[in-house]
């Protein structure tokens, strides 16, 4: 197996490429010139948030961090980009966003990845809908000038995957700034179902995800180009809408346990709690997409008013817009709308994927096509995975 050098100080180690994967939480560095080992300081009060990596793998001690001088390319770590190379528009981005991008390049990059974790599960959502999230540039970006329902599901969904990444970086230990959750505050788990568990000590443990810290950085990144025309209707409207999108994510964290005992007793539970699935996530913003509030704004300019009789007022988790979707059926760009003509649809179903609904009444027509997909896939060691490539007959029914 090869094995590359790496350095720390004056220290060369040589390790299989395998070793970085032990050890994710190190910030391994391919070496040059200049590479140093030096004491990491921990900002008062904040030493729960300091990641917990593993130096003892490399027989090092604890309290040290790997810092890269620009010399040196960190693999998989962000600290050691320009910031000008995240950050190219920097003179568009309001306040708070440029200064991310100056001071934390590193959370930037978390942002940029948070952002496309949104857009991949709004994809999903929406695959089977006549609007499918496309990610074309012109056609999204006529989508984000409107005050539609689309718009209101992709802003959520967008501040949700932010503040999503930026968390597990946290507990991955790929960001400096923050780590694990402090659970010293923090009351009993609630009781777990099950036998044995009755009277069960407990202890708050093992890496609980710090969403509290993703949500404070999500919102100061999202949030910005909104605030200073914070009395704006449609800025109010996307302010909602982000912080639905987060409170998708901060509100329904889940508490994991692990039993400890001899003979698989449970005699201690160790506590910890984490974020939802991403999934989850999108599937419970696609529900209130659903039941989304229409509104309007009150004659103060600061308030937002429901529009229709006996409609109770939208909560902080509901997402809300102001102007009724057009209806995707045809290419338009003034809209942002690609239009359904050629989308595959389902000839039997009765729902949003069915071709009545998807082709808009145009009929659609069955086609045969080939497609190559992956067969007869073999794992050889370590750690490749061949497959050979078989064709496939399928029938498609495309909208016309």
């Amino acid at each position: 197996m090869d094995r590359v050098r790496y350095c720390m100080g004056d220290l060369p180690i040589f390790l299989p490429p395998l070793h970085m994967s032990l050890c994710p939480l190190v910030t391994w560095a391919q070496c040059g010139a200049g590479t140093a080992l030096q004491p990491f300081s921990v900002p008062e009060g904040r030493s729960g948030h300091v990641p917990s990596t593993p130096w003892s793998l490399l027989g090092l001690g604890a309290g040290f961090a790997l810092l890269a001088v620009p010399s040196c390319r960190a693999v998989g770590s962000p600290l050691v980009m320009d910031p000008n190379s995240i950050c190219r528009k920097t003179k568009r981005l309001a306040g708070k966003q440029a200064e991310l991008c100056q001071l934390e390049p590193e959370i930037v990059q978390e942002v940029a990845k948070g952002t496309k974790l949104g857009v991949r599960e709004c994809q999903y959502q929406f695959r089977f809908r006549r609007w499918n999230c496309t990610s074309h540039s012109k056609y999204f970006g006529k989508i984000l000038q409107q005050d539609i329902r689309e718009t209101a599901f992709v802003y959520a969904i967008t501040a949700a995957g932010v503040s999503h990444a930026i968390t597990q970086a946290c507990s991955m230990g790929e960001l400096l700034q923050c780590g694990c959750e402090l659970t010293r505050s923090r009351g009993p788990p609630s009781p777990t179902a099950g036998p044995g568990t009755e009277g069960t000590a407990w202890e708050w443990g093992g890496c609980g995800d710090d969403v509290q810290f993703g949500y404070e950085k999500s919102q100061q990144f999202m949030d910005a180009k909104n605030k200073k025309g914070k009395n704006d209707i449609r800025a109010l409207i996307d302010l909602h809408n982000n912080e639905a999108g987060r409170l998708a994510v901060r509100s329904y964290m889940r508490t994991e346990c692990k039993c400890h005992g001899l003979s698989g007793s449970c005699t201690l539970r160790t506590c910890w709690r984490k974020m939802p699935h991403f999934r989850e996530v999108g599937d419970r913003l696609l529900e209130r997409f659903n039941g989304a509030f229409k509104v309007m704004g009150g004659n103060d300019g600061k308030t937002l008013i429901p529009v229709g009789e006996n409609i109770k007022p939208p909560d902080k988790q509901d997402l809300i817009y102001s102007a009724d979707s057009p209806d995707f059926c045809s290419a338009n760009r003034k809209t942002g709308s690609l239009g359904t003509r050629g989308r595959v649809c389902n000839s039997t179903a009765m729902d949003t994927s069915g071709c009545d609904l998807l082709c808009c009444g145009r009929g659609h027509r069955d086609e045969t096509v080939v497609l190559e997909e992956n067969c007869l896939c073999r794992f050889h060691w370590c750690c490749v995975v061949q497959c050979r490539k078989c064709s496939v007959r399928q029938e498609l029914s495309l909208c016309i």
